[in-house]
């Protein structure tokens, strides 16, 4: 699986979703939409406001990320052509999605010089995952999700930990609820955000060199300035979700 099979690929997909996932009407979705109902927006399988979707109300469609997953299933697992296993790639899409997401989190921490020791475990969980993804629409619906997650986690907090270890008074905010909490200018080197709330947070110009962003939550937290060089784990879909000089 290269680097670039884990980034969303439209034109290899039939808008899986677009179709699976339910809107409710909201800041980040201007309709309602039931799960499995094609988005009134989509032509075929192109959207037709893709290019204007937060002015259109739609930001909770810019800010989604398949890794993948998408053009995966369409592509490989049913084969680029049978369009009536469309219904069974909606119901795989988020099985898919969540093994591509950790095959993204293994790509990023192999790329960590300071985490050489685990590289070779590392490696092995990626071609694992890799392989799974790989299974029939019966295996890829018989796996356990949680148990992957299990497995694959302690690898990532490893490789993050060899990689902030050399930061001193790095701090620990995993989990944390953060939601508007202003850390504006604050030194944030190192620091751990695995699964914090942040929330409208405001970050704005703190350094968060190396920082660890695994699973946070940051819809409206301001970024604006922030030094985010060498950051951990941090998704597109996050940067999507916050606010920065380039959005």
């Amino acid at each position: 699986m290269s680097e670039r099979e884990l980034h969303a690929d439209c034109s290899r997909c039939e808008a899986l979703c677009c179709v699976a996932p339910a809107f409710a009407k909201s800041s980040d979705f201007a309709i309602n939409k039931p799960a499995g109902t094609p988005c009134r927006n989509l032509s075929g399988n192109r959207c037709t406001i893709h290019e204007r979707l937060d002015a259109s109300g739609f930001h909770g469609c810019v800010v989604f990320d398949c890794f993948g997953a998408g053009q995966r299933l369409t592509q490989e697992t049913f084969g680029g052509s049978d369009r009536s296993a469309k219904p069974e790639m909606l119901e795989l899409l988020p099985i898919m999605r969540q093994l591509h997401e950790l095959m993204w989190l293994l790509t990023e921490a192999l790329r960590l010089d300071e985490a050489h020791s685990v590289h070779g475990k590392l490696r092995d969980a990626l071609a694992s995952i890799d392989h799974l993804a790989a299974g029939s629409p019966a295996d890829l619906r018989a796996l356990d999700l949680d148990a992957q997650r299990r497995r694959v986690n302690p690898l990532l907090q490893r490789a993050s930990e060899l990689a902030r270890a050399g930061i001193k008074g790095r701090q620990d905010h995993r989990g944390a609820q953060l939601i508007g909490r202003k850390m504006r200018g604050a030194d944030l080197r190192g620091a751990s955000f695995r699964g914090a709330l942040l929330i409208g947070a405001d970050l704005r110009d703190a350094d968060l060199r190396r920082a660890d962003f695994t699973g946070a939550d940051l819809r409206g937290a301001d970024l604006r300035g922030a030094d985010l060089t060498g950051v951990l784990f941090l998704t597109e879909s996050q940067r999507r979700a916050a606010v920065t000089s380039s959005r």
